[in-house]
């Protein structure tokens, strides 16, 4: 059971919108972990993927493994550096639904917020969705994550989002063994011991920092709709 809320006092279940971008599915992994709690507490839960249709750069993020790993993964640190957006296509849920909490999963790319991301949180479309809404955030990332968080935190509420709390998930390794363990994953799409002669940490999304997304998840049910009683 929940303390009363004002979702409760309408009778009407609050809606949770899952609001990410995911091109090896880590974003996704955390969300639809934090997604399984919210059912739990009751809530409605939408899935919003944001789709990267941009044609400067969409190709090489339209298959997994990449075809060419590091001119691929090289190839956008220009534009990530100058904060640039693209065109991007999300799906219906983030123009029709009226939300008491939006979940934002953000991968970091070249130590900031992803383009197909950034690209929506700069839009018209953006400022419909959050204007006055709650919002949590999920950082994914090989290593630095405050750009990212803050850069989410920024955009969203200069759209009129609420922020209510953050959480990010790194991967293990120093900073060399790291890169190449992720990029080694990227061209190859399965995890390996060694690349380019350097043993490999693992990479991507641990079944702990599932569990930890779960955890946040709670800890976010009980701020936004009430703590649960015994």
């Amino acid at each position: 059971m929940t303390e009363p809320s004002t979702a409760d006092s309408s009778k009407q279940p609050p809606r949770v919108l899952l609001l990410y971008y995911s091109y090896t599915g880590q974003s996704q992994k955390v969300l639809e972990a934090a997604g399984e709690v919210f059912r739990q507490r009751g809530c409605e839960v939408t899935a919003a993927p944001i789709e990267f249709t941009d044609p400067r750069y969409a190709e090489r993020f339209s298959r997994f493994p990449m075809r060419s790993v590091w001119p691929d993964f090289l190839g956008m640190l220009p534009a990530q550096t100058l904060q640039r957006t693209g065109d991007i296509r999300t799906p219906d849920a983030v123009r029709v639904g009226d939300y008491d909490l939006i979940c934002i999963g953000s991968p970091t790319w070249w130590r900031t917020v992803s383009m197909p991301l950034r690209s929506f949180l700069k839009s018209h479309e953006a400022r419909n969705l959050l204007d006055g809404k709650r919002f949590a955030v999920f950082v994914v990332c090989r290593k630095y994550w405050r750009e990212n968080l803050a850069g989410v935190r920024k955009l969203a509420e200069k759209k009129g989002g609420r922020y209510v709390d953050g959480i990010h998930f790194t991967y293990p390794g120093g900073q060399l063994p790291s890169m190449l363990s992720l990029t080694s994953y990227l061209g190859s799409g399965e995890y390996k011991d060694r690349y380019l002669g350097v043993r490999l940490p693992p990479t991507n999304i641990s079944d702990e920092q599932v569990e930890e997304s779960r955890r946040f998840a709670a800890r976010i049910a009980d701020k936004v709709f009430g703590k649960r009683t015994a």
